[in-house]
């Protein structure tokens, strides 16, 4: 192959091999005149201009422009890469996106009390039961008389704790990502420590004289349903009759104390409260005819009325001459111990204390498992 053809083929191809092999062979004068031949010098700042002959470094015309070529292309010295690293093209958002935990509801069934402390082990509640009989009058009759009953029912307390704990380093690593690692712990301790409380609401501490919304020994037993609401061949009609059927027991159960005027709440699952928006073929469905014959009603739903044995109903009267029917107690909540300083780190215990939920009148409340 002649030179000419060489650098020709070296310009359009950059076939290094066939570059070195001309240089080798001491033919770079040459191999330099063609590639300018064709239209391709080197910048005289590269030192390479001596080896073209003086009428080539000199021809600068319209037709034959100077073009400024570099060396062929070497091997890579570097790993072959045409990316960049992947972290530079990652967005972080900076809104915190939390996981759902299911509503905490029991206080907001029954109310909830603070009764004692977190020394107490034992709450007692005196109950005063007014009794006495009547005779036939007679001037020298000393026949009735009135006295007074006690009763001192006792209900005993559990306390729980937590700890939080976070290192130096850690709260640094999560700073990284817009994180306030010892805020969020703290958050957890609160969420941790009122989702045990709340569960102690609803089904007490098992061990211990310390009972929940839906397991008092005192409460009286459930009713059954007509069917179960949630079935398509239940009616809005059946679904009804079941509520009414629950405040006729509810009115046995306190011997007339009870009306429908008063405030009354309807505990069940949220499952359940579907039932409710069954409608009938004249636009009338569950909640309208609830509102309608008990307008002092209120429906609260907690994930706690579906249990193993069945979808669970509670239908409470709220007071009864001053006195709540039930509440939820507590002795501390959120009892924050000292805080702890080590060398890197630090941690703190936190504790709060239940008593479950306290029927002050358990007739006060029926029931109806299995709709």
């Amino acid at each position: 192959m002649r030179i000419s053809q060489i650098a020709a083929a070296a310009a359009i191809a950059m076939d290094s091999a066939a570059v070195h092999a001309a240089v080798k062979a001491g033919h770079t004068a040459q191999l330099l005149a063609d590639l300018a031949e064709i239209g391709i010098v080197f910048d005289s700042r590269l030192g390479r201009m001596q080896f073209l002959p003086e009428k080539i470094r000199l021809r600068r015309d319209d037709n034959h422009p100077l073009q400024i070529a570099c060396d062929a292309q070497p091997e890579l010295v570097t790993v072959n890469n045409a990316g960049i690293p992947a972290f530079l093209s990652n967005w972080l958002d900076p809104n915190l996106i939390r996981v759902l935990t299911s509503p905490m509801r029991g206080a907001e069934i029954a109310g909830e009390t603070k009764k004692g402390d977190w020394l107490t082990t034992v709450l007692q509640f005196p109950v005063i039961e007014l009794d006495g009989e009547v005779s036939s009058y007679g001037d020298y009759n000393a026949n009735g008389s009135v006295e007074v009953n006690t009763n001192f029912p006792t209900r005993q307390t559990y306390h729980y704790q937590t700890w939080t704990q976070w290192g130096e380093k850690e709260l640094a690593n999560a700073g990284l990502a817009a994180i306030s690692w010892a805020a969020e712990l703290n958050a957890a301790s609160a969420l941790i420590l009122n989702k045990f409380q709340n569960r102690s609401y609803f089904f007490g501490i098992s061990g211990l004289a310390n009972y929940g919304l839906l397991n008092d020994p005192a409460l009286y037993a459930p009713i059954a349903p007509t069917a179960q609401w949630n079935l398509s061949s239940t009616s809005m009609e059946t679904v009804y009759e079941d509520v009414r059927r629950l405040f006729v027991q509810l009115q046995s159960q306190a011997n007339g104390t009870v009306d429908q005027q008063m405030a009354l709440t309807l505990g069940c699952s949220p499952t359940t409260s579907v039932a409710f928006n069954k409608t009938n073929q004249f636009g009338l469905n569950v909640w309208d005819q609830i509102k309608k014959n008990f307008p002092n009603l209120r429906l609260v739903t907690a994930v706690e009325y579906s249990t193993d044995a069945g979808e669970l109903v509670q239908l409470f009267v709220d007071e009864i001459d001053g006195q709540e029917t039930v509440t939820c107690s507590f002795t501390e909540k959120m009892r924050a111990h000292n805080l702890e300083v080590y060398s890197s780190y630090y941690r703190q215990k936190k504790s709060q204390g239940t008593s479950g939920a306290i029927y002050f009148r358990p007739f006060g409340v029926s029931q109806m498992l299995g709709v």
